[in-house]
């Protein structure tokens, strides 16, 4: 009888534990699956909204297209806030009504969403991923 009464909330927790592996996991992507590393645009514009939230971080942007005339509106992912620490952000480094000026790597499907690199905010470079070479003073 004790047996029994033991399978029940260890049955229960495997369930749990991998329902919400499983989530974390689907919840995650590749890089390379919504981003096309190939294809680039150089965006300037003005941010006009931060998101902070694992597990990744989002800066918005109202760019004028150019060629048009017409405001395009860029959804600019990040890393992960734990991340940014690392490489001496803060939650306020951007800030809505700043100037940004980035290279942004297109989504595959199209819309206006990039990973966003070598920003400038403001006239201030940002080393937003490890990879990127930092300014160094002078």
């Amino acid at each position: 009888m004790f047996a029994d009464d033991m399978t029940t909330p260890r049955l229960l927790f495997v369930v749990v534990t991998l329902l919400a592996t499983n989530l974390s996991v689907s919840a995650h992507h590749s890089v390379s699956a919504e981003f096309d590393r190939t294809r680039r645009v150089t965006v300037n514009g003005t941010v006009t909204k931060v998101t902070w939230q694992n597990p990744h971080a989002f800066f918005f942007v109202d760019s004028k297209n150019p060629k048009t005339g017409s405001v395009v509106s860029w959804v600019c992912e990040l890393g992960s806030p734990n991340m940014l620490v690392a490489l001496g952000w803060s939650s306020t480094t951007l800030k809505v009504g700043m100037n940004v000026n980035f290279i942004g790597i297109l989504a595959r499907d199209g819309s206006h969403k990039v990973i966003a690199r070598d920003i400038v905010a403001d006239g201030n470079k940002l080393r937003a991923w490890p990879s990127e070479q930092a300014d160094l003073p002078k």
